[in-house]
C-alpha cells in the first residue's frame, strides 16, 4: 500500500477498501515481506547518510567558530598562555606529590606541557623525566621509542614502566600508546599554576555566579 501510496497517490484508506476481499498467496506474502524489509533498509541507510552529513555540518561549523577565536587571541601573550597552562593543570596535572608533572595518554597534552615549561620557564629539558603506564600486552621499549619521539624527548629520560596486570588477556587497541607521565620536578612551578588557576576560577565563579 506504501508503494501505490507513494507512486499514484492513492490513500491507504481507500486502498484497506479495495483490497479487502482480496486473497494473498503465500508467495505473494513472502514477496511483500521482502519488499517490505528492502524498503526499510533503504530507509535506514538514508536516514543514518542525513545524520552523517548533519553532523560533519555541525562538526565543521564548530572548529570554524574555535578557529575564529583562536585568531582574535595573541597567543605570544605569556600570561594568557600561562594561564592556559594552569588550567590544563589544574584538570590534569599531579596535586599529591612535591613535583610539577602531568599524564595523559593524548600527546598533544604533553606536547603542549613542553612547550608552555620552555617557554614560560625556560625550562631544561634534560631534568625532563618520563613514566609509562601500560597494558600487559603492550612491548615498553617499543613504546619508549613512541613517545620519545612523539615529544622529541631523549629514550634515556624514560624509566619506570608499569604494566597493568589487570588487562592480562585483553587485547590492546592499535592506536592506545598507554598513558605517559612527564616529571620535571619543580614544585614551585606546581604551586605557582594550582594558585593561578584556583585564583582565576573563583573570581569567575564570583563574578557571573554571584557565588
Amino acid at each position: 500500500m506504501n508503494m501505490i501510496e507513494n507512486r499514484y497517490g492513492i490513500p491507504r484508506s481507500t486502498q484497506s477498501g479495495w483490497f479487502k476481499n482480496v486473497r494473498l498467496t503465500s508467495t505473494q506474502k513472502k514477496k511483500l515481506l521482502q519488499n517490505s524489509k528492502s524498503t526499510l533498509i533503504a530507509a535506514r541507510k538514508k536516514a543514518v547518510l542525513w545524520h552523517n552529513t548533519q553532523k560533519e555540518k555541525r562538526l565543521k561549523e564548530a572548529e570554524n567558530q574555535a578557529t575564529e577565536i583562536i585568531k582574535s587571541l595573541d597567543i605570544a601573550d605569556k600570561k594568557l598562555l600561562e594561564l592556559t597552562l594552569a588550567i590544563l593543570y589544574m584538570g590534569e596535572g599531579t596535586k599529591r606529590k612535591l613535583e610539577t608533572s602531568i599524564g595523559s595518554s593524548d600527546p598533544l597534552i604533553l606536547k603542549f606541557f613542553l612547550a608552555t615549561l620552555k617557554t614560560l620557564y625556560n625550562f631544561d629539558f634534560k631534568k625532563i623525566k618520563c613514566q609509562l603506564n601500560l597494558r600487559a600486552d603492550q612491548n615498553p621499549e617499543k613504546m619508549k621509542h613512541f613517545w620519545s619521539k612523539e615529544l622529541n624527548v631523549p629514550i634515556n629520560n624514560f624509566g619506570y614502566v608499569n604494566l597493568d596486570k589487570r588487562t592480562i588477556g585483553s587485547k590492546t587497541y592499535p592506536q592506545y600508546k598507554g598513558v605517559c607521565h612527564v616529571l620535571c620536578g619543580n614544585v614551585a612551578i606546581q604551586r605557582k599554576l594550582m594558585y593561578l588557576s584556583e585564583i582565576f576560577c573563583r573570581k569567575v565563579i564570583k563574578k557571573y555566579l554571584g557565588a
